[in-house]
């Protein structure tokens, strides 16, 4: 059997043919008696695969992976350079923004001390709240209790 047969065997089973290659590969599936055999087969290996799922993992191998040294480096060093680099390029974006807006006397002194007043209470509440996730976290009772 051809290649362009196989492909359009592919897309008949998926239901992906237009109407012209339907109606040309149903006359080639009724005069083809070796392609009806792969069709058959095809359709068989379709529903096998569409009823395969993953078999998870037992909670004893999870539990050794999350309490592995290795993990918790990982995650350490990834935000860590992930926060790294968000500061460098949000620090870098408001060092930008603030020079446009301070350096242009174009620019009405209210939005100035409009624009100021909301960075300054953004960066405020940022640290508050993280402050409050810290302390949360170091004080969770529950927090060395597995489920």
């Amino acid at each position: 059997m051809d290649d362009r047969l196989r492909q359009l065997l592919a897309g008949y089973v998926d239901g992906e043919l237009s109407d012209e290659e339907r109606r040309d590969f149903e006359k080639e599936l009724a005069n083809n008696g070796e392609l009806r055999a792969e069709m058959e087969e095809f359709k068989r290996l379709k529903e096998v695969t569409g009823t395969m799922t993953y078999a998870d993992l037992p909670d004893e191998v999870w539990e050794s992976y999350w309490a592995s040294l290795y993990r918790k480096t990982e995650r350490g060093l990834g935000w860590i350079f992930f926060s790294v680099g968000a500061i460098l390029l949000a620090c870098f974006g408001l060092w930008e923004g603030f020079k446009e807006l301070f350096t242009n006397p174009g620019n009405p002194l209210w939005l100035k001390i409009g624009l100021s007043g909301i960075a300054a209470g953004s960066a405020v509440l940022l640290v508050s709240f993280g402050r409050e996730r810290i302390f949360a976290y170091r004080r969770e009772r529950y927090s060395k209790v597995m489920k």
